[in-house]
């Protein structure tokens, strides 16, 4: 189904939903010493007046798979690529941004022409485009009103385009270099976010395998989805 940040939220009464309690996990692990409280002056120095770090900037990792880049969508450069994945059943029924090109150039357009919350991208594998991303700000998103947000959260949505790159661990090594990238480059956010659809038990399984945890179910607007999270401080241990 559409990503969270796509649709309108309903209105929860204005309740506030930022939660600056440590995990009792976390507290346990800084307890122990065997972690230190992520601070603003670890890993590299966060980029002022981009919401999300200069994703544009992470570069080029290595993984299981291969050599992975995110880059950021140019319309004019790869939207027939990107709709025409759409258009793939499989991913229409999550997604449903299946139809004609201007479909999906509205709703990669919303995200350009935003303040940088939410910033679309293919993502290469040994430089060659196979799937689509969108790195967002679940802090700032709608998605914030369905749980207890914290400043910083960063999300993610995943299309792996090729039928060939499903089902054979590729996305499990995407999403955790992705996850890895957004915590090396993001030092001011402690985890970073999913909510596949709960039927869409391929991708829950991707990203439990990713070192995600399944945190709980949140009724969204048009979906019943898996808050998944990978937090800064256990991601060497799951």
């Amino acid at each position: 189904m559409p990503p969270a940040d796509a649709r309108p939220a309903t209105d929860t009464g204005g309740d506030d939903t930022l939660d600056l309690h440590l995990p009792d996990e976390l507290l346990a692990l800084i307890a122990a010493g065997e972690v230190a409280p992520a601070t603003a002056g670890e890993g590299p120095p966060a980029t002022d007046g981009d919401l999300l770090d200069a994703v544009a900037s992470w570069g080029p990792v290595a993984t299981a798979v291969g050599s992975f880049h995110l880059v950021p969508v140019r319309l004019d450069r790869d939207l027939a690529l990107i709709a025409r994945w759409m258009n793939d059943p499989a991913v229409a029924a999550f997604w449903e941004l299946a139809g004609p090109e201007s479909v999906t150039a509205a709703h990669i357009r919303a995200q350009l022409d935003g303040d940088g919350r939410s910033v679309p991208c293919l993502g290469l594998l040994d430089s060659t485009p196979m799937s689509y991303f969108e790195i967002y700000r679940a802090d700032l998103d709608p998605l914030a009103r369905h749980y207890p947000a914290r400043p910083h959260d960063t999300g993610l949505h995943l299309l792996l385009g090729g039928v060939t790159d499903r089902g054979r661990g590729v996305g499990t090594a995407l999403l955790r270099a992705v996850a890895d990238l957004a915590l090396d480059h993001r030092p001011r956010c402690t985890r970073v976010l999913a909510e596949p659809d709960l039927r869409n038990t391929p991708s829950v399984a991707a990203f439990l395998s990713a070192g995600f945890r399944l945190s709980c179910e949140v009724d969204l607007p048009d979906k019943r989805a898996a808050l998944m999270v990978r937090d800064r401080a256990l991601r060497h241990v799951l």
